[in-house]
């Protein structure tokens, strides 16, 4: 029977709580409301979080499940169209230059943007819960009661984490950060600034021993991000403090040249400052009774890896679609949804992990000599083009069931 056939005769399991409103948290919302179930989604932030640094879709599959949703088009019309990339030295003369495929994927997109078009997609069929959190879960035989830091408790049949790296819901149902993160040893920051060098669909970036900063533009130029990494152990602080972690940024970038002064002195007035660790996460299964965990809370692959969304939105697709083919019962879909997606998560966090080493130029000055002479050679590198086939090919690896093949058809 169709995964449809079976979300039209389910008569258990479909009132099911989402923490997160970001990417997966929608995506499941509306693959859950098509296959038959009642999704409502609780979102910490007041509102929709604008800003953010851009995403990337890569390869068939992603452009499937973004077409099968009826969003490609949107998605789309708000692609960054970002050109190739130039690496310069202190004085801001280009010494090389890295093409758009490598960093820019397919179709490249912000954060915020794709979040707004998920959110429009899911608003008028799906309940948020804006500027509130989940605070303890307790399950039974029959469900789960929930509890909120503003909203009256409430009873839900099944709860999905698809809140972040710092997931809530795997904290209440799994456990502390702590058993689950690998630190990959950098961190990275990223805001909104003005687009002062006039960059046009285009970026520049600068790099020293353990630290790269670079700028590029943003909303047809009409602004730009300031975008940081910087080698670290793992970092004590409090993650709602923005004020430390802008001095932790500041304290970090202390005498770095090119334009970073500048930008550091634009991070004060920035709507949209974030900051953190380039992590992954690593556990053995994304569901614990009635609980499961969906993108960066279950498999984050490293915001370094250009996987992270697409995993996000395939992982949404997956596992509506298997627990409408179990007709509603959770052990049977959450064990179908982490069958179907081990070997594709395995790989993309494998293609992330080697990453990080690329990203800022060693302590070791031999090493950065060596990473910035490829930088310099890779636009007459024959490879390079192999290289972006390959990425594409890892975030395709997975063979889409078709969950969706009886349900009406979306708006293109």
């Amino acid at each position: 029977m169709s995964a449809a056939g079976h979300a039209r005769r389910m008569t258990t399991n479909t009132n099911i709580l989402i923490s997160g409103a970001s990417i997966a948290g929608p995506a499941l919302a509306y693959w859950l409301r098509r296959h038959g179930f009642t999704p409502t989604v609780v979102e910490r932030a007041p509102a929709l979080r604008d800003g953010g640094y851009a995403v990337d879709f890569r390869g068939d599959v992603h452009f499937t499940v973004l077409r099968r949703m009826g969003i490609l088009a949107d998605v789309e019309r708000q692609r960054t169209h970002m050109g190739d990339m130039a690496h310069v030295n202190a004085a801001g003369k280009k010494v090389a230059t890295i093409p758009s495929g490598m960093f820019s994927g397919d179709l490249e997109i912000l954060r915020g943007d794709l979040a707004r078009i998920l959110y429009d997609a899911t608003k008028d069929h799906t309940e948020y819960l804006f500027d509130d959190s989940i605070t303890a879960i307790t399950e039974d035989a029959d469900g789960v009661e929930v509890t909120f830091e503003r909203a009256a408790p409430r009873r839900f049949d099944l709860v999905v984490g698809a809140d972040g790296l710092h997931s809530n819901v795997r904290a209440l149902a799994f456990g502390p950060d702590r058993d689950f993160i690998e630190d990959l040893g950098l961190h990275l920051a990223i805001f909104t600034v003005d687009n002062h060098l006039g960059l046009d669909h285009t970026g520049m970036m600068y790099g020293v021993p353990g630290k790269t900063v670079g700028v590029y533009s943003a909303r047809n130029n009409t602004e730009a991000k300031a975008l940081f990494h910087f080698g670290s152990p793992p970092l004590t602080y409090d993650r709602r403090d923005v004020q430390q972690q802008k001095k932790i940024l500041a304290e970090a970038f202390d005498g770095v040249g090119w334009e970073t002064p500048r930008l550091l002195a634009a991070m004060g007035d920035a709507p949209d400052f974030y900051f953190d660790s380039i992590s992954q996460v690593h556990l053995d299964t994304w569901s614990r009774g009635r609980v499961a965990l969906l993108g960066d809370a279950a498999y984050s692959p490293s915001p370094l890896s250009g996987m992270g969304t697409g995993l996000a939105i395939v992982g949404a697709y997956v596992l509506a679609g298997e627990l409408a083919a179990a007709g509603g019962d959770h052990r049977a879909g959450f064990a179908g949804y982490q069958e179907a997606m081990r070997d594709y998560v395995a790989g993309c966090q494998k293609a992330g992990q080697g990453v990080a080493k690329w990203t800022v130029p060693p302590e070791n000055r031999f090493l950065a000599w060596f990473i910035n002479q490829n930088y310099r050679l890779l636009p007459y590198i024959p490879w390079k083009g192999v290289f972006i086939k390959s990425i594409r090919k890892t975030a395709s690896a997975i063979t889409l069931k078709p969950y969706d093949q009886d349900l009406p058809a979306t708006r293109g």
